[in-house]
């Protein structure tokens, strides 16, 4: 199977068309990628929601334990877990309203991208969500 990211058109229109981002592994602590990437993406205009089973809130913002947790429709489900956690998490985002499946540089899993892809996403793996989109303005 050949795993195959949107190109960087289509990368940028997705950015533009989304609303809400489900941070999946958000963590508190400042010095963590995953709170960089997040404040830039809020930063940029984007509705972020934490999704860390062990963290409170980040941001200001209450987090949920997991994607079956949330209240509401996201357009992107933003990944910043290690790859043996990607089909997991790739299972529960089949269950839930989302347009894109999006795993942060270094991760990528076949099973997860099929997993995705079959449930109706655009599937985007080994990609840095703030760089593309730095790069989309």
């Amino acid at each position: 199977m050949y795993m195959e990211n949107p190109s960087r058109e289509e990368m940028k229109q997705i950015l533009n068309d989304t609303k809400t981002i489900a941070i999946v592994g958000l963590s508190d602590k400042p010095d963590r990628t995953s709170y960089q990437i997040g404040k830039a993406l809020q930063y940029a205009g984007y509705k972020i929601i934490p999704v860390n089973p062990i963290v409170n809130e980040v941001f200001g913002i209450k987090a949920v334990p997991s994607l079956k947790d949330l209240k509401e429709p996201v357009d992107i489900i933003n990944v910043f877990r290690r790859n043996e956690y990607l089909v997991e998490i790739a299972k529960e985002a089949s269950e839930i309203d989302a347009k894109v499946f999006w795993c942060q540089l270094g991760l990528e899993d076949e099973e997860a991208y099929e997993i995705a892809k079959n449930a109706g996403m655009k599937v985007i793996m080994d990609r840095c969500i703030k760089v593309e989109h730095a790069l989309t303005r």
